[in-house]
């Protein structure tokens, strides 16, 4: 079995990938990824080979050619995007008003939704199509497992290029606004209640919550305490407008929404790992790599990596369904196809619980309230417009233009018009767009 790991991301989730791979499923399987820089190839090498000789299997891999690392994999790990920090700033200053009294249109710097997830998509469609294209030669039938964010746009891409996907985000459990933050509101350990949410992608809501040995019904209490704005101004007003309590963080359900008057986007969102990071994970990999994980200091230094991984684990839902074993995840991204959310539509890409018998899913289906799953279909719309404006067709994106909610109350011709100047000034990295502008001919 091989994986090909994908994506600038990659050195971060490196450790906790093969952690997971090698010693919590103990898959014995080749693992390659792609590495320019000749020091960093080193180093994820020597990392790689002392993590393997300590697991007794698998072998890493380091490559410079993206075909060469693909080639028979039955597994991609995409964690990928172009410049997303230095790109998201370019985007920011674009939408920032020319003079103090005029604000512009900062509150669309998003980097999930609006003009900013927009731009963020067109972006990752540069890098995917060309990753799909190599694919298609080398690794025609792997399985593919996106972290990229948007992720319901992500998985739409890979999907549209016919390879099977999946999608995990950061998921619902942590940070403010997610289960913990809760139970601590609640005063109860989140391992004594059973928690489901759903919706779409980093978009989910409380759907039950009961105290498992007692089979109370926490739910209402929750609604209660989110009404009086017990739990935040955002979370009450989402409740009000959408008759269902959001899970997660606030502000990821903000970046679908309209403007909002006491909410502005992050001006530096944690969208690549800082400075001080990423010399900390070299330090450790490069103990690790030198002492290997049988010396106490090399082993301090992994624990060190692994309490830093993210919460999405895709190497896990990567082995259930390649070999057929059984999983349960509280959130998973994929295409609704067996109705796991009932009244959100097929080809929706839904963010729900994961229950896998023998790689087969069996997730209980849930239910959103009305109002939620009417502007579920908008923003899942609009995500898959989006999705095809990647590859750049206008009328796609005018069509999203028109019809994301998190444009509401704008002039929707004055944004395409932005839309359109800001893709010109990414033109030299948007190929698919070239230098015509809506209408003129090709």
């Amino acid at each position: 079995m091989k994986f090909a790991l994908m994506g600038q991301e990659i050195p971060m989730l490196l450790p906790a990938l093969l952690a997971d791979l090698f010693f919590s499923q103990k898959l014995d399987a080749a693992v390659s990824l792609v590495e320019k820089n000749e020091a960093m190839r080193d180093l994820m090498q020597r990392y790689g080979d002392a993590v393997c000789g300590k697991a007794g299997m698998g072998r890493l891999e380091t490559c410079t050619d993206r075909r060469e690392a693909l080639r028979d994999a039955d597994c991609v790990i995409y964690a990928g995007e172009m410049m997303a920090s230095s790109r998201f700033h370019m985007d920011r200053e674009a939408l920032s008003g020319m003079t103090e009294e005029d604000a512009g249109l900062t509150d669309q710097a998003r980097t999930l939704g609006g003009i900013g997830g927009l731009m963020r998509t067109l972006r990752q469609g540069e890098q995917i199509f060309s990753l799909c294209d190599e694919m298609r030669e080398v690794c025609p039938g792997a399985l593919v497992i996106t972290l990229g964010q948007p992720v319901a746009r992500t998985v739409a891409m890979f999907s549209s290029r016919g390879f099977t996907c999946w999608g995990l985000t950061r998921g619902w459990r942590k940070g403010p606004g997610g289960l913990e933050w809760l139970c601590k509101k609640l005063r109860v350990s989140p391992e004594k209640l059973d928690a489901r949410a759903a919706g779409l992608p980093s978009f989910v809501f409380l759907n039950r919550l009961t105290d498992k040995r007692s089979d109370q019904d926490l739910l209402p209490h929750v609604r209660s305490l989110t009404a009086r704005g017990e739990l935040g101004r955002m979370a009450q007003r989402w409740l009000d407008l959408l008759d269902a309590v959001s899970i997660g963080p606030v502000t990821d359900h903000a970046e679908f929404m309209a403007a909002q008057e006491d909410y502005q986007p992050e001006e530096e969102p944690p969208l690549a790992e800082s400075v001080e990071r990423r010399k900390e994970r070299i330090l450790r990999m490069n103990t690790v790599a030198e002492k290997g994980l049988l010396d106490r200091e090399g082993q301090a230094s992994q624990l060190l990596l692994l309490a830093r991984a993210s919460a999405a684990r895709p190497v896990q839902l990567a082995a259930a369904l390649l070999t057929g074993k059984d999983l349960q995840l509280d959130a998973a991204v994929r295409f609704n196809r067996n109705r796991v959310v009932a009244n959100l539509p097929g080809n929706a890409v839904v963010e729900a619980p994961l229950t896998l018998s023998a790689g087969a899913e069996t997730t209980e289906p849930l239910t959103l309230p009305a109002p939620l799953a009417e502007l579920c279909l908008d923003i899942d719309e609009t995500s898959h417009l989006a999705a095809r404006a990647a590859e750049g067709d206008r009328s796609a994106l005018r069509e999203c233009v028109e019809l994301d909610p998190a444009l509401g109350g704008l002039d929707r011709l004055y944004v395409l018009e932005v839309v359109n100047r800001m893709a010109a000034m990414h033109g030299d990295i948007l190929t698919r767009w070239g230098d015509t502008e809506e209408g003129e001919e090709d």
